[in-house]
């Protein structure tokens, strides 16, 4: 699986990187805007990325706009629906609107940091990108 972790800090990148290493390739994108350059390098190669874990708070482009960004550019490709990318929204807002705002924009997950590994990984298992037998 081909993962695109897109955050601002070093340390959550960092721990991204570490939790998600042994489910495939990680890159990482230290903002909004390198985030969804990353991501139309990765179609333009045609190696596509299947997950995209997204920080909502992010200099330069903020990860709802990201996530639209991300949308616009699988459309544009007639990439849709279950086709397209998984996008997990991290974020250290628990707040309802928060919430509601990154669904609407098609987001496939949503969790709130820190973040645990189990979470993740149950993430994972839910959107079908790893068996549930992998832990």
């Amino acid at each position: 699986m081909r993962i695109l972790v897109v955050e601002d800090d070093f340390v959550s990148r960092c721990v991204f990187s570490e939790y998600l290493k042994p489910y495939g390739e990680v890159d990482v994108a230290e903002n909004g805007l390198e985030g969804v350059n990353a991501f139309q390098a990765a179609l333009n190669e045609g190696k596509p990325f299947q997950l995209v874990c997204l920080d909502i708070m992010m200099p330069e482009m903020d990860g709802q706009t990201v996530l639209k960004e991300i949308r616009i550019l699988e459309e544009k490709r007639e990439i849709r629906g279950l086709d397209g990318a998984k996008v997990i929204m991290t974020t250290a807002l628990d707040d309802f609107q928060s919430i509601m705002t990154a669904f609407k924009g098609q987001c496939e997950g949503y969790l709130v940091k820190p973040i645990e590994k189990a979470k993740l990984v149950q993430q994972l298992k839910n959107l079908g990108l790893i068996s549930d037998d992998i832990s």
